[in-house]
């Protein structure tokens, strides 16, 4: 299910706003210097390229991109979106862009004029306002003019400097390091943060990078990588980036969305009836996957069993080809057919009757990737031991900063997700390989790096009544504290 925003069309055509005088200065400011920004540019090459890569991280090619204040076009380039529109206050720079850059769409105007946004065409995948915060009138109602162009999944990016470097910045220009400029708003993130949630959009990600904005014979790259992503260092970074995505409210009369729940089961024989027998019909149309490992106490056969046994559900019996919980969810995924997919453990420890939240949660829009969690309710006595509890405990910690969303358990199995979410999560597993052999942080990973609103939800985490657990406590610690390199590498140190 796809909830729309206002119509994509063209909007109608309103009388263009006279500029501010403020306005009028930063017109005439960049028209100006419009000829040299590419010396600056050249002369602050690291800064840009940093930037630049950063922003290719955040924005996958191939998508449909909106700039506002895209000066020459050097990001929209950069970005290779299949389908890339700019807008700029500058005509000296919009000529210049639509040269440099002829396979896009450049417009000259106030972006914070209805009449200029009307004469885009939308929705975008993204929208990005990079170093233009600080020249809007009125960045809440510029924000807010944005939303017609937007649907639910579209991301607002605000890349803009840290407050802390103002003084800095103000006097490189001075001496000519640094591109000359005017009189700007000097934003912290909780200020941008804060405008754009009364704008209608939520938060989803904020980072901070380039500790050491010059290359300086190599140990500008060494210290972002190394020091630069640190607590505490990094909040001196220069960079900050702020991604945020639209609050649309969902479409009452839409059809409610389909909905398939995986249930990987190895051994489980004495769980399988219970888990179908529990789950609730919480959708117009739910599937339920059972996908068997290659047990060696009948699971298989019981899967069939209860497939007949009980007529009236929509259940279908997978046997995994290969070995492992990822092998076998991936699997399942191939086969499902829902809207939504959902990730249940066979084991009974999740309470089926639990799997209703999450479906809501997705629906109504709250998150867009529903993690359980079983470390806020109280457990059952013997449902964690206690060094597991103390681990999964640092780890969450540990990933809740790696992945800029709060966790308090990673490693809970049960999870959902729209599968149009994962259907990118999978095209984009080139960037980080197959490296998960549960599939949890190979998704996890993916939805922080599409950006997705994550959340998490509580659940009652009850003790194991048939077979035993298939976690090896210490071998698997040691693929956690894997996990953590990757998500090191490939996060804060990219």
């Amino acid at each position: 299910m796809e909830v729309i925003a206002p119509s994509p069309m063209r909007r109608a055509a309103v009388a263009e706003r006279p500029l501010t005088d403020r306005q009028q200065r930063t017109r005439a400011h960049f028209d100006r210097i419009a000829a040299e920004r590419g010396m600056w540019l050249d002369r602050n090459r690291f800064f840009y390229e940093s930037d630049r890569a950063y922003m290719r991280f955040l924005i996958p090619s191939g998508r449909s991109v909106l700039e506002i204040g895209c000066g020459t076009g050097d990001l929209l380039r950069a970005l290779a979106p299949s389908r890339g529109v700019g807008i700029d206050i500058s005509e000296a720079m919009i000529a210049i862009a639509r040269q440099a850059c002829p396979g896009y769409e450049f417009h000259a105007g106030n972006a914070e004029d209805p009449s200029t946004l009307g004469r885009i065409s939308g929705p975008f995948d993204f929208i990005v306002l990079s170093d233009v915060v600080g020249y809007l009138e009125d960045c809440e109602a510029a924000f807010a003019a944005l939303r017609p162009l937007c649907t639910a999944q579209t991301r607002i990016i605000v890349a803009y400097y840290s407050h802390l470097w103002e003084p800095v910045l103000e006097f490189g220009a001075r001496i000519g390091m640094k591109m000359p400029t005017v009189e700007q708003n000097w934003l912290s993130t909780e200020d941008t943060t804060n405008l754009l949630m009364l704008s209608g959009y939520e938060v989803v990600r904020c980072e901070r990078r380039q500790l050491l904005p010059k290359r300086l014979l190599g140990l500008g790259g060494l210290v972002n990588r190394s020091i630069g992503p640190v607590p505490g260092f990094r909040l001196l970074s220069l960079r900050t980036y702020t991604v945020a995505r639209p609050l649309i409210p969902h479409a009452a009369s839409e059809t409610p969305p389909s909905c398939s729940v995986l249930i990987p089961c190895r051994n489980e024989r004495g769980n399988i009836e219970n888990v179908v027998r529990r789950l609730p019909e919480f959708a117009d149309c739910l599937e339920i996957v059972l996908i068997e490992g290659h047990s060696t106490d009948g699971t298989y056969e019981e899967c069939l069993r209860v497939r007949d046994a009980y007529p009236g559900r929509n259940i279908r019996v997978l046997r995994q080809p290969g070995k492992g919980k990822r092998d076998a969810v991936y699997h399942g995924i191939a086969a499902a057919s829902g809207d939504i997919l959902m990730i249940l453990d066979a084991d009974l420890t999740v309470p089926p009757e639990a799997m209703p939240k999450f479906y809501n949660a997705l629906v109504l829009g709250r998150g867009e990737f529903v993690n359980g969690t079983r470390l806020v309710y109280p457990m059952a006595e013997k449902a964690m031991r206690h060094l597991n509890f103390f681990a999964n405990r640092a780890f969450a910690a540990i990933f809740s900063y790696l992945l800029n969303q709060r966790f308090t358990d990673t490693l809970c199995g049960t999870k959902a997700f729209w599968r149009r979410d994962y259907d990118a999560i999978a095209a984009d597993r080139g960037y980080l390989g197959d490296f998960d052999p549960f599939g949890d942080f190979d998704l996890l990973f993916g939805a922080a790096k599409l950006n997705l609103k994550i959340v998490e939800l509580p659940i009652r985490y009850a003790d194991r009544t048939y077979g035993k657990t298939q976690i090896e406590r210490f071998p698997h610690g040691l693929l956690l504290a894997r996990m953590v390199v990757f998500g090191w590498r490939k996060f804060k140190a990219l």
